[in-house]
């Protein structure tokens, strides 16, 4: 909006600025995170008014985890507010991909908001059933990969091979919603601790804006020999806008947690992550930068395949965070240690790049 505004002055003056990339990202970060610090105090007062006792809390969860009764849950709405508003702000409004990952972004968040408010009236951590979700987050992926894909390739590309290893054609549609799907749930079944998924985000998404600038500039792109996708780098401006949410969420979701951010929020971050991937043709890279994610969501997995096959169980508990707290780990331990990793992930995602 502020782009076409500073065009139709002809970028005259301090409206030159509006020209730079790096602004305009700069620009959505601040935006983001001061208008996430600003509706904060009274977005979270007027969720435990509306809530009551707030989000369910698992009772064959950890003990510790009682102490959190009556928080409100749902804080992923504060999110989506100051990541839309600045991006609306100071994206360029023609391009598909940021419109693409947008719709993603609300569409996830919109699931989510569902899913938590049955939970939170019903007074159950059941929520929406699990078909019905996922029939929907599929509808969302699939549109958006749909409109992705009018401008990208259909070239499957994987980390430390140069070249593309097959083309998917429209395949890569049914792919790339996967990849959406995926990386949403994975971020959601992360989101078990205060503050556990926030900073993994926003280091992914720190991560994803160096990937999109370089993907989106024709020559870096090829001096890594990386796939080049015009227009790709307008994404920055979403990954900043992110990052100053998350890092707003974050000041009022430290330990001890004043809101959740509820699958609203998680549900939300991780599509609109897998939508990047997507549009910068690096899934697989996702699967490295988030890679803490990915292990999330295997332990479930795995925790599930062989409770069913034996009865027994290969964690304490799953998702894996849990694991670790009833091995004896304080909450806290496991939130910064398991940042480190995802810190850790993210650099050796990002040495793909140039390893090819």
């Amino acid at each position: 909006m502020l782009l076409l505004l500073a065009d139709a002055l002809n970028f005259a003056g301090v409206f030159n600025l509006f020209r730079y990339l790096s602004f305009r990202a700069g620009g959505a970060t601040t935006t983001a995170l001061a208008l996430g610090l600003l509706i904060g105090p009274r977005f979270i007062g007027w969720l435990r008014v509306r809530q009551g006792h707030g989000q369910p809390i698992r009772a064959d969860g950890p003990q510790t985890h009682l102490a959190k009764r009556g928080t409100p849950t749902m804080g992923g709405l504060m999110i989506l507010t100051a990541v839309a508003v600045s991006v609306l702000l100071w994206m360029d409004l023609s391009n598909r991909y940021v419109w693409a990952c947008l719709f993603v972004l609300l569409g996830f968040g919109f699931i989510g908001f569902l899913d938590d408010y049955d939970k939170v009236t019903k007074r159950s951590t059941a929520g929406v059933s699990a078909r019905t979700r996922l029939l929907a987050e599929f509808l969302v992926a699939g549109i958006a990969s749909a409109a992705i894909l009018q401008g990208t390739g259909t070239e499957l590309h994987i980390p430390f091979v140069k070249e593309p290893i097959a083309d998917l054609g429209p395949f890569y549609i049914i792919f790339a919603a996967f990849v959406i799907v995926g990386f949403g749930n994975a971020v959601n079944l992360t989101d078990g601790l205060d503050g556990l998924a926030t900073m993994p985000v926003i280091i992914a998404c720190i991560a994803f804006l160096l990937i999109t600038y370089l993907v989106g500039n024709a020559r870096y792109a090829d001096y890594l020999g990386i796939p080049h996708v015009p227009g790709a780098g307008t994404l920055t401006v979403l990954c900043t806008a992110i990052v100053g949410a998350g890092l707003a969420f974050l000041w009022f979701n430290a330990p001890p947690a004043a809101v959740f951010m509820g699958d609203t929020g998680s549900l939300a971050l991780g599509g609109a992550l897998g939508a990047m991937a997507v549009v910068a043709q690096h899934e697989f890279v996702l699967g490295i930068v988030g890679g803490l994610f990915v292990l999330e969501a295997l332990s479930v997995v795995i925790q599930v395949f062989f409770f069913k096959r034996t009865g027994r169980r290969v964690f304490r508990m799953a998702p894996i965070h849990h694991h670790f707290e009833q091995l004896g780990w304080s909450e806290p331990t496991v939130v910064i240690r398991f940042w480190i990793i995802s810190f850790v992930l993210a650099l050796a995602g990002l040495s793909t790049l140039k390893l090819r």
